[in-house]
């Protein structure tokens, strides 16, 4: 069994009493896995690869739409709303096929490696033809972004995703004809046919109350118990979609779900913005995640969700750069504080601990990857190392290692990222995707055409 060590300048590191920031640290890998870790253990030893900087856990983006990098800019001009945002969205979802959106997915989870993300949750509902026609391969779509993931170097939860009415049970729009199996059954059959990988593992979601009638709302929920995998459904991101769910069944979304077996410790509800205080209740009582996406809540005009109050009422919290408006870690990690905030007025809503482990630990966990997140023996070799000597780290002693990643640095800041023990990002470089800007300008390039 082939070792390597690594030795890290300094780590971000579990303890009973909380993660602390350790120096000269030791990180032993063999087979994918952290075998060994042991700080203070003098300088890099011949034979170790030297990762100056400060170590983290590989960070989890729990909740991605790949295709919607495609957007970033042109949505930004002028004014709207989140429906007028979703016009755009349409027209870009209608251009691509496997072959471009493996490209364009490929591009971005480079992107995301270089921002330290070392795994993803694809929320995808792209699965058929444009107009509705099918693939010799039923899952093509999915098979080309599992690919990607492959080709980026990070790992992937694809979270196929359910998409079968326009709202409230209305046929699927033109642009929708390709997200929809026609009902749950064939979704279920159709998703039933991927396979898990070595760096891939395989989840569902409910698009949105409004994009699977209720009734079948359950078949998703019992695939997802059967398959012992992971469950994603946007929530009340929009107050238009409360309105309309109260006069299709008179109660708010959250209630829909739970009263449909969607609720639980293995779904995360991603947004959660628009809440009574019934539906906290509800999603508390069940131990529901809650992935918030606040770079792409704050572009979109969302509002600010109840997070510290979920999280208070026991909800675990997770991240997610969503429409890729921001591919950061680091800046969702802090908007989730800054936002609160700007809300109450008050400073000191989570601890930079708090927040770090929102990004990996919890995130990873929601992920379907619990043995992800961690330094420590026996968890996954998946990190992170960022500079401490930017423009932007540089200051802070680095007993405040925690504080200077999540209210400092940004995804200009990772040098190092490695997944699976394998070496992914070195010196601000992607080893896989040699040059990344110019992948993503090119396959951007070729959609707008």
């Amino acid at each position: 069994m082939s070792v390597t060590t690594y030795w890290a300048e300094y780590a971000w590191l579990p303890h009973v009493n909380g993660p602390a920031v350790e120096r000269d640290v030791l990180i032993s890998v063999a087979d994918g896995r952290i075998t060994a870790v042991a700080p203070d253990s003098g300088p890099c030893p011949p034979g170790a690869v030297r990762l100056t900087g400060l170590l983290l856990p590989g960070q989890a983006n729990a909740h991605s739409h790949a295709f919607h990098r495609a957007l970033r800019g042109s949505v930004q001009v002028g004014s709207g709303t989140f429906w007028t945002w979703r016009d755009t969205m349409y027209r870009f979802a209608g251009a691509l096929d496997p072959d471009s959106y493996l490209a364009l997915a490929t591009a971005v989870y480079a992107e995301m490696a270089l921002a330290g993300i070392t795994s993803v949750g694809e929320f995808h509902y792209l699965h058929h033809a444009p107009g509705g026609g099918r693939y010799a391969d039923p899952n093509a779509m999915g098979h080309a972004l599992i690919e990607a993931a492959a080709r980026a170097g990070i790992r992937i939860t694809l979270l196929d995703t359910c998409y079968l009415s326009s709202g409230f049970g209305a046929e699927p729009t033109r642009h929708q004809l390709r997200f929809s199996d026609g009902d749950s059954d064939a979704w279920a059959e159709r998703v039933s046919a991927l396979k898990p990988a070595e760096h891939a593992r395989i989840g569902a979601a409910v698009h949105s109350v409004r994009a699977v009638p209720a009734a079948q709302l359950s078949t998703v929920a019992q695939w997802a118990t059967a398959a012992d995998a992971q469950l994603h459904v946007h929530l009340s991101e929009q107050t238009a979609e409360n309105d309309a769910c109260l006069t299709a069944h008179g109660v708010t979304p959250t209630r829909l779900l739970a009263d449909h077996g969607v609720l639980g410790p293995r779904t995360s509800a991603v947004h959660a913005t628009h809440l009574t205080d019934q539906d906290i209740q509800l999603l508390s009582d069940s131990s529901t995640n809650i992935c918030m996406c606040p770079t792409t809540e704050r572009d979109l005009a969302d509002g600010i969700g109840p997070a510290r109050r979920l999280a208070g009422a026991g909800c675990p919290i997770t991240l997610g750069s969503d429409s890729h408006a921001v591919i950061d870690p680091f800046e969702e990690a802090r908007a989730l504080e800054l936002d609160e905030r700007l809300r109450t007025r008050t400073r000191g809503h989570w601890t930079a601990n708090a927040l770090l482990r929102a990004g990996s630990e919890d995130g990873h966990a929601s992920l379907g990857w619990p043995e992800a997140g961690r330094i420590e023996a026996g968890a996954l070799a998946d990190f992170t190392v960022l500079a401490l000597d930017s423009v932007r780290t540089a200051g802070p002693p680095p007993e405040l290692g925690a504080e200077t990643a999540v209210f400092a640095a940004s995804a200009a800041d990772v040098r190092h990222v490695v997944v699976g023990g394998r070496h992914i990002v070195k010196d601000g470089h992607h080893q896989l995707v040699p040059d990344v800007a110019t992948a993503l300008s090119t396959t951007i390039a070729a959609l707008r055409s």
